[in-house]
């Protein structure tokens, strides 16, 4: 997993994709609460936020 957010980091570096960053970032809280929403008793506390 460090891998690839290391080479995330270093293709944003090269190319001066910095905006880019962001939109990663959300894409994964995003993804870590669908997985919490799907396991675990967070779940309804998830779903008021939506």
């Amino acid at each position: 997993m460090t891998g690839i957010v290391r080479e995330l980091w270093v293709y944003a570096g090269a190319r001066k994709k910095f905006w880019l960053l962001p939109v990663l970032i959300l894409m994964m809280v995003f993804g870590g609460m669908l997985i919490l929403a799907q396991t675990s008793a967070v779940a309804p506390f998830i779903y008021t936020l939506f």
